[in-house]
């Protein structure tokens, strides 16, 4: 399986709200950063964040994605429904690098400020 295929059905999983698919497309020892946030390391401790937020609906939009080698890079609009009606819709560049199937490293660039005015 190529690195873009492997992003495409981890992006799959998010959509379909799939934790175990998604934490098992993680390496053990992924370095997860969610840029300008505190980054997190380990499948359990990226597993632990990600399903901290409790959305009850999940849509990511790919834009663009390009793969170089081992990295792939997409350009992505997250669309969380949350609990009681809010929906957040945050603009996204996330870059992927795979390493023996599983997704390595894992960084995304937002807007903080976008995201916290959608919170409030």
């Amino acid at each position: 399986m190529t690195p873009m295929q492997i992003v495409l059905d981890f992006i799959a999983a998010w959509n379909r709200m799939d934790w175990d698919a998604i934490a098992d497309a993680l390496a053990e020892d992924v370095f997860y950063h969610n840029i300008p946030m505190e980054p997190i390391e380990g499948r359990a401790a990226a597993k632990a964040f990600l399903t901290g937020m409790q959305p009850v609906g999940i849509d990511w939009q790919v834009v663009a994605i390009a793969e170089n080698g081992n990295k792939v890079l997409t350009e992505r609009v997250d669309n969380f429904d949350l609990a009681g009606g809010k929906r957040l819709s945050v603009p996204v560049m996330g870059t992927f690098e795979i390493d023996n199937g599983k997704i390595k490293a894992w960084r995304d660039y937002f807007d903080l400020a976008t995201f916290t005015r959608q919170m409030a």
